[in-house]
């Protein structure tokens, strides 16, 4: 096994990891999706740093569990390529743990959240209308989740470096989009704009990225920043 030549490549191979596992395992896909709307039902509520910090951890225990048992099933299937009892024994084992993983985070929401849900949904859509910097990282972290399922589904480049759509892209243009929403200020958003037409400039100058997966990535960005602050924010 080549050894990584440094953190970039470590980096990427742990990302590639990941992409494996939610292009292979159906399971993952739905723990993330249920991890983004806890996440997102997080800041309609008053969670207090220790019960934002559990909610986390669970969410990141779950995923763990589920990329370590997709490294056992795909260890076991490479040295055992007929039946046997104990190779059937190791991958039980390993769903086990991911089952209980989920039965703790089932658990963890409901201590955590049982007690809020009395706050009405139109409270927390106020709170959030407030605070556009939150609004700004929601959407940020959706528009990484949307390039990496992306990437996965299209196969090409790596998580941080080619393929479709640009990353790169994405994000300057959901940080362009929300900065217009946010500051309602036609010099900076064309400042910022600027600025993330010269990302693009860039990553196609260095033959990173084609015109179409750099559109692609701009489109997405700005689509995300657009839906949620449309949605969320006034």
């Amino acid at each position: 096994m080549k050894k990584n030549k440094n953190f970039i490549e470590s980096f990427n191979n742990a990302i590639n990891g990941i992409i494996y596992t939610i292009r292979n395992e159906r399971n993952i896909k739905f723990h993330i999706a249920a991890g983004v709307l806890v996440l997102i039902l997080s800041f309609f509520y008053r969670l207090t740093k220790i019960e934002l910090l559990v909610v986390c951890l669970t969410i990141a225990f779950v995923i763990v569990c589920e990329l370590i048992n997709t490294a056992i099933e795909v260890l076991v299937d490479s040295f055992v390529h007929v039946y046997h009892p104990k190779a059937k024994v190791i991958k039980d084992v390993a769903a086990g743990a991911v089952l209980i993983s989920a039965f703790s985070s089932l658990i963890v929401a409901y201590f955590i959240f049982f007690d809020k849900l009395s706050i009405s949904l139109e409270v927390g859509f106020q709170r959030l209308k407030q605070l556009p910097a939150l609004i700004t990282v929601i959407a940020l972290i959706i528009t990484v989740i949307a390039v990496l399922m992306l990437k996965a589904l299209f196969k090409k480049g790596s998580p941080f470096s080619g393929g479709m759509p640009s990353g790169h892209s994405a994000i300057a243009f959901a940080i362009t989009t929300a900065i217009w929403f946010w500051t309602e200020n036609a010099q900076v958003t064309l400042f910022c704009a600027v600025i993330s037409l010269l990302v693009l400039q860039s990553r196609l100058e260095a033959k990173i990225h084609n015109m179409l997966e750099l559109a692609a990535g701009a489109l997405l960005g700005f689509l995300v920043a657009l839906l949620l602050f449309q949605v969320f924010y006034t």
